[in-house]
């Protein structure tokens, strides 16, 4: 499927992967079609993230190893946006803030670099429901929500995001009913989204990081935090839900990097596998 709009485009590059503990490069490079190991091959993920985006300037976030994301993407047209330190999503968007300046379309995607099987469809439709919304999620629902943010719906409206260290708290009937989780994948209106970064940019949560083996006090940026800033003036965050949950799985250690290696050869190199411009 391709959609009808062209979009603006941010995806997150910045971070190391903590998890991904033997790896130092950049996560978002590792290959989907490994090597001599799972850390060394071809078609980065990053590459393949970027082909199933819409139509429309692009624009990678970076700090670790930015040098080699840019070395593999330097042909392709980009902006780089450089997030001066790791100060979580919201901080990676606001460093996106001069690109979103610039661009002219009035929709934009947020997706992260390390989530690559997030279907062309998928995007299209988060786009299409700004129709109705100027804040879209996409949600999913897993099989064990594990530590993921939950979405606090009524109908076709996300109320706000609650991390799972706050949900998990809840009385069990109310576990129970919040059975959709955040993807950390956003569509939004530019004029919108620029107007409500001003906002995000006063509101920073002092969180412990773990850094070189030291805990540390840190000021980090939500990007859940738009919901709530955008319900207190009256606006509605709606959401759409990701076909299954391989879709929006994350690259966060080895053993993802090799399902996902494993996934992507059965999805694209299989006699079954549908055609790419389907997925």
């Amino acid at each position: 499927m391709s959609t009808r709009y062209t979009a603006a485009s941010v995806l997150f590059a910045a971070g190391k992967g903590s998890r991904m503990a033997e790896h130092d490069g950049n996560k978002t490079l590792l290959p989907l079609e490994p090597g001599s190991s799972p850390f060394e091959g071809k078609r980065p993920i990053l590459l393949h993230i970027l082909d199933q985006l819409p139509t429309g300037p692009k624009a990678v976030v970076i700090h670790h190893r930015r040098d080699d994301v840019i070395r593999v993407t330097r042909n392709l047209g980009l902006t780089y946006c450089d997030q001066p330190s790791l100060n979580g999503t919201g901080g990676a968007l606001l460093a996106a803030r001069p690109f979103l300046e610039s661009v002219t379309e009035d929709r934009v995607l947020m997706t992260m670099g390390d989530v690559p099987f997030v279907r062309r469809k998928t995007y299209g439709y988060l786009l299409e429901r700004l129709d109705a919304h100027p804040l879209v999620v996409l949600g999913f629902e897993p099989r064990d929500r594990k530590q993921y943010g939950v979405l606090e719906t009524e109908g076709p409206v996300v109320h706000r995001i609650v991390e799972w260290k706050y949900w998990h708290g809840y009385s069990e009937t109310k576990r129970e009913l919040s059975r959709i989780c955040n993807a950390g994948i956003y569509a939004a209106h530019r004029p919108t989204l620029l107007l409500y970064l001003e906002s995000l940019e006063k509101r920073p949560h002092t969180v412990l990081k773990d850094r070189n083996g030291r805990s540390r006090e840190i000021q980090e940026f939500f990007l859940t935090d738009l919901v709530e800033l955008m319900a207190a003036d009256g606006l509605q965050t709606g959401y759409i839900l990701a076909e299954d949950e391989t879709e929006v799985m994350g690259i966060d250690d080895s053993d993802a990097l090799l399902k996902a290696q494993r996934l992507y050869a059965k999805r694209f190199f299989s006699p079954d596998a549908p055609p790419s411009s389907a997925l």
